[in-house]
């Protein structure tokens, strides 16, 4: 899959709907043979044989290989929480939608983290430790998760900022970034347009770009420097952003636990600060 993203831009455009497909729905691999994955891509099955090649492999089968050894090396298996959603399901209709959202969000998040190694999220956050500027990009729902973000930074940094900014675009906002800088942007189906083109004007100006979405083919994950692939799946009609949070609470985290200890100083003064100034209220016991 490192392959394929790689060496997307050498593939062509046919050749590339393979791979997208691949990239997406890794565990069809596996256990398709490639007529029948070619069906499921809307490819001939050709297709797939060429983009194993172009990539290194001799054919389809030599391609298949890993992902049939990973089958074999089986996954963690959670009985319990399967026992406990299919009681909140003999509860009704409103037990059945229970179960689906607690279900789908928890799968996400294991879905999620399953793919993601700490070493990567290491490097990332040396990245930004590292950096002058932050810029956390998102728009729609995920302007505000790029906000809680940046939230929740700000306790123990100065240099992360949440963009677009109010009554400004994203692309103005990086104006004058540049080598020294960090952009973290995301975006899920269907992309945003000016996600994508502020990571292209990011990656021109030489910032390092850390992109989170939903899928390695997707824009911003072909691009940069570092990308996180959540899942958002959702029995509802938006997408969910569970694993978005999490992934950014445990980046955000891994980012303090690299910095120098003033962090820790500095945000032990910022909520004492908060409680002098009455913020909080006071606990009972």
């Amino acid at each position: 899959m490192q392959q394929l993203s790689d060496q997307w831009d050498e593939l062509t455009p046919e050749t590339q709907k393979a791979a997208r497909y691949v990239l997406e729905n890794p565990q069809d691999v596996g256990v398709s043979t490639v007529r029948e994955i070619a069906q499921s891509a809307n490819v001939k099955p050709n297709t797939f044989v060429r983009m194993a090649r172009q990539i290194g492999f001799e054919g389809y089968e030599d391609f298949r290989t890993p992902f049939r050894d990973a089958i074999r090396a089986g996954t963690a298996s959670f009985p319990d929480r399967a026992r406990w959603l299919q009681d909140i399901r003999k509860s009704g209709e409103i037990g059945e939608l229970y179960a689906e959202m607690v279900g789908g969000a928890v799968r996400n998040i294991e879905e999620t983290f399953a793919n993601i190694r700490a070493d990567d999220l290491q490097v990332a956050a040396k990245a930004i430790w590292e950096s002058r500027q932050v810029f956390v990009l998102g728009v729609g729902v995920h302007n505000a998760n790029a906000r809680n973000f940046t939230h929740l930074a700000a306790t123990g940094m100065t240099q992360f900022h949440a963009i677009p900014r109010p009554g400004s675009t994203a692309v103005d906002d990086l104006a004058w970034a540049d080598q020294r800088d960090v952009l973290i942007a995301m975006t899920m189906k269907p992309y945003r347009t000016e996600v994508v083109e502020a990571v292209r004007i990011a990656l021109q100006q030489g910032m390092t770009v850390i992109a989170i979405s939903d899928s390695p083919a997707s824009p911003i994950s072909l691009r940069a420097h570092h990308h996180f692939n959540v899942c958002v799946d959702t029995p509802q009609f938006f997408p969910s952003s569970v694993s978005t949070i999490a992934l950014l609470e445990t980046l955000l985290s891994f980012v303090i636990s690299i910095a120098s200890g003033e962090i820790v100083e500095r945000v032990d003064a910022f909520h004492r600060r908060r409680h002098e100034l009455g913020m909080y209220e006071d606990d009972p016991s």
